[in-house]
This record gives C-alpha cells, structure tokens and sequence, in this order.
C-alpha cells in the first residue's frame, strides 16, 4: 500500500502543475512594487542657513543656495581679503583691500605698539588694532604673548614719556641689554625705520661673531706651525706622536696666545658689526677698534652707505644705527 499511496501523491502534484502552467524551478511571482523616483531639484534644506546667506573662510568665501540647498563659492580669489575677519590694507592706488601675510602683519603690530610707547603716537585706530592682535593670535603668532620683561620695558617707556619714570635709568639699560640677548623684537629692530617728523631713519645692528673670530685666525695658524715645529724637534725624538695629538695638546697654549697677540698688539678692542642701512637698507660692515696701532672708530662710528651714500652713525654699546638730521 505503501509504494501505490507514493506514486498516486506524485502524479497528482504533476497533473496539479500543468494544469497550472506554472514552471516547477522558476520562482514565484509576487505582487510588483512600484519605485518612487525622488528629484534631487525639489530637495530643501529644513535647517539650513537663509538664502543667499554668505560665509567667508580664511581663504575663499561661500554662499548659500536655498534653491539647490547646497553652498558655492563666490567670486572671491585666494589673494582677496575679508575684512570681517582678518586685517586688511587698503591699496591707495586702487582702493582695494590687499591681504597681508603673517610676517607682514606682525611687523605692523610691532611698529603700532613701539610708536605708542615710545613716541606716544598712534599709529592705529583702537578697533583696528584689535582685529590686528586678534587676527595674529588665530595664525599662532608668539609677538602678541609678551613676557615679564616685554611687559615691564613697554610700561617703562610709556612712563618715562609721561613724565613719570618708575626705574632707574641703570636699570632700564640692564633690562634693554637682557631683552636684546634673549632676542626680544620689542627691544632689537632689525629692520629700518624713519620717522617723517625729524627725518631721521634708525635701525639696530647685529654683532658679527664669525668676522669677529677670523681676526684670531692669523695668529693663531703661525702658532700652531711653530707649535708643531716645537713638537717634531723637541719631543718628537723622545716619545712619537701623532700630529693631531699634538695639535691637540697645544690647544689651551695656541688658544690663548692668539688672543692676546690680537687683542692687544693687532686688532686691539676690536668689534665688528653689521647690518641694513638705516636709508636703503643695503648691508653694512663696521668694525670698531684699531688695527696694528692705527686708531679707529672707539664709541661711535660715522659711515657713509656704499649704496646710497648717507651718512650714518653707530653706537658701539648698543648697536643702534641712525642717520644724521638734515
């Protein structure tokens, strides 16, 4: 019963599907699902900015699109400026806003705040230099963080132009001559300036190391030649050495005779400095001293510029270049 109850399920099932006309292995069809297409042109932004609302970066500035709910840029280039957020200069040629770079920017923060404390002119309006400082402090400029020292040399300026000094001027000089050490830009300018109501142009020279060290060159190579004479000739014959062992060994002797022939015979009190003209910026040398008992400049140098032919003079102590009033 078993075989006949199997065949008689089978051939029901077949007849069941071609009476269907469905196929066996092909998948059943279900119900179809129609797609909604979704135009991205009709596509609003709920909480996005106003229409036509503008954004100005660092560099480009972008607009908004309600219409396309999307941002552009505008016509804004990567030299242009934006004044709502950065500091600018007006071009007096064209009347356009020019922006500056950092070292640019520092620089005129720089001369604002020494014209204020020094000569008590104001070189920029409040506002103005509170977008400057705020502008330089967002590039990560160290200038606007002023130190202890910075802080009490600038109120020792402003109160020395009032009539009020608060320090010795033995003190003021110790904390200028600190400050110029450690490379304060506050007390060092290395770069000219010139001041329109007197005419006269300053800037602060540097002292050359490396000219200054070759002036002990001489000297010391004829006493390293006697040195090593001295060596094959004496001690050679008792004990063999190395040459650069020897060279060596002479060091404190070759050391400190070149200094004290130097300084004393050749190139006493000698000093020499350099940098910009304070008229045309062109370099300059200056070396204080005499030279083989010919006297030089000893406390303050009177040059003529190479290049521009103006006249300037130097303080030895404290590097201070200026030119002559006309």
């Amino acid at each position: 019963m078993a075989p006949f109850g199997m065949k008689h399920a089978i051939l029901s099932t077949a007849l069941a599907l071609s009476m269907s006309g469905t196929n066996a292995f092909s998948p059943a069809l279900t119900k179809p699902v129609s797609v909604a297409r979704i135009d991205s042109s009709k596509v609003f932004m709920v909480d996005g900015p106003e229409d036509g609302k503008a954004l100005a970066s660092g560099r480009k500035e972008i607009k908004f699109d309600a219409k396309s709910g999307r941002f552009f840029e505008t016509g804004k280039d990567a030299e242009d400026c934006v004044p709502d957020d950065e500091y600018c200069v007006v071009d007096k040629d064209s009347g356009n806003l020019v922006r500056l770079t950092v070292e640019e920017k520092e620089r005129i923060f720089l001369d604002a705040l020494q014209s204020y404390y020094v000569t008590g002119r104001q070189l920029l309006a409040d506002d103005e230099f509170d977008l400057l400082k705020e502008d330089l402090q967002w590039n990560g400029s160290s200038l606007v963080q002023l130190n202890r020292k910075e802080a009490t040399y600038l109120a020792a300026m402003q109160a020395y132009l009032k009539g009020e000094p608060i320090m010795m001027d033995s003190d003021f000089d110790k904390l200028k001559a600190e400050l110029k050490e450690e490379g304060s830009k506050f007390a060092v300018s290395t770069e000219p300036k010139c001041y329109i109501d007197t005419g006269i142009c300053t800037v602060t020279m540097k002292e050359d190391f490396f000219r200054g060290n070759l002036l002990y060159l001489p000297v010391g190579a004829i006493i390293t030649i006697f040195w090593l004479g001295f060596g094959f000739e004496i001690i050679e014959p008792i004990v063999r050495l190395n040459p650069l062992f020897l060279i060596a060994l002479g060091t404190p002797l070759i050391y400190n005779g070149a200094k004290t022939i130097t300084d004393n015979f050749i190139f006493p009190n000698n000093k020499v400095v350099y940098g910009p003209c304070p008229a045309c910026e062109a370099e300059q040398r200056i070396y204080f001293g005499d030279i083989l008992g010919v006297e030089g400049f000893k406390d303050v140098s009177e040059t003529k510029c190479s290049n521009c032919k103006t006249v300037f003079k130097v303080q030895r102590n404290t590097l201070r270049a200026s030119t002559i009033p006309k």
